[in-house]
């Protein structure tokens, strides 16, 4: 199961028009806030997305434990395929029957926040902060609104896997690969240069997490533009141009997919690349040479915080059985209910003192341990920077601007100015 799941947030911002044409939306852009203390009592409906045909038996046992502590509640589970899934939120929401409880990602919950349909955990469930990490938290905070829209519930994120022998045979230390931009951006020029422009450090251009790993601003605080041309970002992207002129970038980084980035560090002429317990595994049985030879790191930052994928549960300010739609909320992304849901699938809790755990401190010898541990000491303090309002047509753009820099057609400038341009006229078009 992919913990992003993500979906083009331009379906997911047209739910905001639809429940203004239908006279649902928060005339302040607010979103919804509503009295949740009283009686659990009830039928809570409760929406997942995509889980019922792996997770069945987990999420029974849940529903069940939950109606025997609140012997007046009971929970009605839908669960909705992948395909089609945003586009079922706006209709629901819409029409009036959207779920007491619904699985969200962030940028699914922005438009239902604004228009006043996701109830305000911060007015109605503060008491319940202080259980989550806080970067999780927060991961529902919207642009431009005050509180906090959705229980953060399982996260993800992904290490760097880097090649040993590579960096041993370019006069890097092997036991201390890069933690910051400097030092990534040092190390490539160092390995081009000793293998003769033969070995590049990365396999891809820089993304928007890169930029806000970097410590680049990338909207304002009201979320009415993008700000990723502002000088941290044109300074990040001049280094990245280096990178590439000196061939410490693949030569085919400006088109790379995740999949072609994968074999070049597979081929072993790229030293560093993302990667998961399963990629283990294939260099395992593929490339034994590799595989005796991966070093597992954090994916570089500047910030101190590693990045984060959520998803979360959101209750429908609109809810009929609010105090039972919170508590069932709040009872299925408890610390016990997470730590059970990470031992059925390759997740992690969002819970404090989940992640010290011995299921992800401890090392068994496999290559799941191993990627599991790595990655979830990276989340402790991890954050989501990929902003909600960032469309797949805006990633586009940013792309198209970032490869004009490196072929020299644009400066820097230049090209985050006019990708920063299409965004903002994209965000307002919606």
């Amino acid at each position: 199961m992919r913990i992003s799941r993500r979906a083009a947030t331009a379906t997911a911002v047209a739910v905001v028009s639809a429940l203004v044409m239908t006279g649902c939306g928060s005339p302040d852009g607010s979103g919804g806030a509503a009295d949740a203390s009283g009686k659990v009592e009830g039928t809570v409906k409760f929406q997942t997305w995509n889980l019922k045909a792996n997770f069945k038996g987990y999420f029974e046992d849940v529903i069940a434990d939950f109606e025997k502590k609140y012997p007046d509640a009971k929970v009605d589970w839908i669960d909705q395929p992948a395909e089609g899934y945003p586009e079922k939120i706006s209709a629901d929401a819409a029409g009036g029957t959207l779920p007491d409880v619904v699985n969200v990602s962030p940028d699914l919950a922005y438009p239902l926040a604004q228009a006043g349909l996701a109830l305000d955990l911060d007015e109605a469930a503060a008491k319940y902060e202080g259980e989550y990490l806080a970067g999780a938290w927060k991961s529902h905070r919207m642009p431009g609104m005050k509180g906090v829209y959705a229980f953060p519930w399982y996260l993800n994120t992904g290490p760097m896997f880097y090649n040993k022998a590579l960096f041993k045979k370019a006069g890097l230390d092997p036991e201390k690969p890069p933690t910051t931009y400097d030092e990534l951006f040092d190390a490539g020029l160092t390995l081009a240069r000793k293998s003769g422009g033969k070995t590049a450090l990365l396999a891809s251009t820089p993304s928007i997490e890169d930029f806000g790993r970097y410590g680049t601003k990338l909207m304002n605080a009201k979320g009415t533009e993008f700000t990723f041309n502002e000088p941290k970002g044109v300074e990040l992207l001049q280094r990245y141009e280096e990178l590439y002129k000196a061939g410490a970038l693949d030569s085919q980084a400006l088109t790379a997919q995740a999949e072609s980035a994968g074999r070049k560090f597979q081929q072993q002429s790229v030293a560093m690349n993302p990667g998961s317990a399963h990629d283990l595994e294939n260099f395992k049985k593929e490339a034994p040479s590799l595989y005796e030879n991966i070093g597992i790191t954090d994916a570089v930052n500047n910030t101190g915080k590693a990045n984060m994928y959520v998803q979360g549960l959101m209750v429908n300010a609109k809810s009929k059985v609010t105090p039972a739609a919170v508590a069932f909320a709040h009872f299925v992304t408890d610390k016990k209910n997470q730590l059970d849901f990470a031992h059925e699938v390759t997740v992690f809790p969002s819970t404090k003192g989940a992640l010290d755990d011995p299921f992800f401190t401890k090392e068994d010898g496999t290559d799941a341990t191993r990627v599991r541990v790595a990655s979830a000491k990276s989340l402790k303090n991890a954050v989501n920077y990929t902003p909600v309002l960032l469309s797949e047509q805006m990633k586009v753009a940013l792309r198209n601007g970032v490869a004009k820099a490196m072929q020299g057609k644009q400066s820097p400038k230049e090209a985050l100015d006019a990708a920063a341009a299409e965004c903002n006229r994209l965000l307002k078009v919606g």
